[in-house]
């Protein structure tokens, strides 16, 4: 378990940050805001089963509430005045751990520009990454007080519109910043830094993403990024928690749920749409990560 500093600041930061989420969201779900790369994740209840999304490189603050991310069969809880930062696009799955209704789970999501953290790092003036520094995608922090102040002033833009063309910019680079000299700052230089091996792996990344459903040689993709096989591995693993081919089936099972849940497809059309050969493998494989059959699993999403 980590522990936040200064819980007494943490405490009243959070309480002001979850004040304003409050008046910005209405129920459950993720709610957009005036700033693009701003959203909130608001929870009345606890979750009754993992949800599941390939989620993109971003911020995540937990306002209120606490909840948990799972990335292969690892699991990361977090809670108010800590914050997540993904580097790399990640197939997860996560639930509520804590929520009422006069307490619900309130969670600040905020997209990261890695161009702009990679203009960043450049002008801080960081040296370029070791190879065998890859480090995981996804970790769990303690905020510190000029973190959520920071978080904080740029929430309370909403509350002036016409301010946010011209200040926003500038909080979302004082945001970097912060990042970039906090506890985890070795993670998101990394992720920013160019011909850093976490820059190989997340090209790597969108490469399997763009293409997955089609056959992956391992071979090919290391090559196509300039790595040895072998390094190529050790690095995928290190970062993302599984081997290529793991995260290649992930994609293609969420996919898959997608289609058969929002796109009426049977089961078999949704394992041949993602790129699956055999009808019950797709069931075996589909039915060891959601827990049920594709369409007794459709089914319970559909009467939850």
């Amino acid at each position: 378990m980590i522990e936040i500093s200064n819980p007494g600041v943490m405490t009243n930061q959070c309480q002001e940050l979850a004040t304003l989420i409050m008046r910005h969201t209405e129920g459950n779900g993720v709610h957009p805001t005036a700033i693009e790369q701003l959203s909130f994740a608001r929870s009345n209840t606890m979750s009754t089963g993992a949800y599941y999304s390939v989620d993109e490189p971003r911020l995540t603050l937990i306002v209120q509430g606490k909840k948990e991310m799972l990335l292969g069969e690892e699991t990361y809880p977090y809670h108010a005045g800590q914050y997540q930062v993904l580097s790399v696009t990640l197939p997860l799955s996560g639930r509520v751990v804590e929520a009422t209704p006069d307490q619900p789970c309130l969670v600040l999501k905020l997209s990261l520009d890695l161009v702009q953290l990679c203009d960043l790092v450049a002008q801080m003036g960081f040296s370029s990454a070791k190879p065998e520094n890859s480090v995981r995608g996804l970790w769990v922090s303690n905020a510190n007080a000029m973190l959520i102040e920071c978080v904080l002033r740029l929430v309370k833009l909403l509350e002036t519109p016409q301010d946010i063309p011209i200040l926003a910019p500038m909080m979302l680079r004082e945001l970097y910043y912060r990042l970039l000299v906090g506890e985890q700052s070795g993670a998101v230089r990394q992720i920013a830094t160019s011909g850093s091996s976490m820059q190989r792996i997340a090209s790597a990344i969108q490469l399997i993403k763009d293409e997955f459903t089609q056959s992956l040689r391992v071979e090919d993709l290391a090559n196509q990024v300039k790595m040895s096989t072998s390094s190529f591995h050790q690095h995928f693993k290190q970062v993302t928690s599984m081997s290529p081919l793991q995260y290649q089936k992930q994609l293609r099972l969420m996919q898959a749920r997608r289609l058969m849940l929002t796109e009426d497809f049977d089961a078999i059309a949704a394992a041949y749409q993602v790129g699956y050969e055999s009808p019950s493998q797709f069931s075996r494989e589909y039915s060891r990560m959601f827990g049920a059959p594709p369409m007794r699993d459709i089914e319970r999403l559909r009467t939850a």
